[in-house]
């Protein structure tokens, strides 16, 4: 029985690094978040750590109330709802709190995703992107199979997932989805 949901937030801010990631792979959207919360208060990605300095990533929480997705107001973004058991729900609340209060521990994967773009596989342990830390999270957790997958993911893809129900397309600022 589905009585939770979590939610996939597939978004292009427009930064540069964003425009610069567009024009090499083509993707309307690159860059991938988790959210708990219908409102979308708190999304949780692996991108920059702090707003005005993009080359410095990691585990990071997110927020259009707070700092790249609050700069970048005209963030465009693809939300969608995943429905999940309660017992699930749980468990990815636990494992994103666990790597929130541990985040020195995780590492923006800078090399895995230069060879990404060359279509070579590389994984280092807590080290990852955006989309290969959403993928890990829904295979993990039984959300999605692993053969869903491309084996290189990229932001794109997810909208492609069987279990995904798109809810908002738009603005990102523009989103209200208030709390169930």
């Amino acid at each position: 029985m589905s009585d939770k949901e979590i939610y996939i937030v597939v978004s292009q801010t427009g930064s540069i690094v964003s425009r610069m990631l567009k024009k090499i792979t083509g993707a309307e959207y690159n860059h991938v978040s988790v959210s708990l919360e219908s409102d979308l208060r708190c999304m949780y990605s692996f991108g920059r750590r702090y707003t005005y300095f993009p080359w410095w990533g990691g585990f990071v929480r997110e927020s259009t109330m707070y700092g790249s997705l609050k700069r970048f107001s005209e963030t465009r973004a693809i939300v969608m709802a995943i429905a999940v058991d309660e017992s699930t729900y749980n468990e990815v609340e636990i494992r994103l709190h666990d790597m929130i209060e541990n985040r020195n521990d995780y590492h923006y994967d800078t090399i895995g995703l230069l060879l990404a773009g060359f279509n070579i596989k590389y994984k280092r342990d807590r080290h990852y992107y955006c989309s290969d830390f959403v993928r890990e999270l829904l295979v993990n957790f039984g959300i999605e199979a692993p053969e869903v997958f491309e084996p290189i993911v990229q932001p794109m893809h997810f909208l492609d997932i069987p279990d995904g129900n798109v809810i908002y397309r738009g603005r990102l600022h523009d989103y209200d989805r208030r709390a169930s």
